[in-house]
């Protein structure tokens, strides 16, 4: 069984920072990509940042410079530090995995159960 346990999530006013942390565990042959999703409320689920095990890094036009993703590939771990929070970034925060439980066969994306982060005054 593969787990995705996340945490960080909470309350801040804008302006403000908080950092997400998601931790990969089970049977797992590769970690392909990491990420983080989100989705508020009448929107669909999108993404906010994703990092590959080599490093390569994409963000959603919305967060560029101000949110960062980093993996630590030992622990299966990766982080989204999120500063100068905005109300609009209010939503359920999503951790992705696309990975590998063999060494051959099909590559699969697992989910974190989501973690809820609201930027309200």
């Amino acid at each position: 069984q593969v787990q995705l346990v996340e945490s960080g999530g909470g309350l801040v006013q804008p302006g403000g920072s908080l950092t997400l942390s998601c931790a990969a565990s089970g049977s797992i042959f590769s970690i392909y990509s990491m990420g983080w999703y989100r989705q508020a409320p009448g929107k669909q689920r999108e993404l906010v940042a994703g990092i590959s095990s080599g490093g390569s890094t994409n963000y959603a036009d919305s967060v560029k410079g101000r949110f960062t993703i980093s993996r630590d590939n030992a622990k299966n771990t990766v982080y989204l530090q999120m500063n100068s929070l905005k109300p609009e970034d209010t939503a359920v925060y999503y951790c992705n995995a696309r990975l590998r439980i063999y060494n051959v066969g099909p590559i699969n994306d697992y989910w974190g159960q989501g973690t809820q982060v609201t930027v309200s005054s």
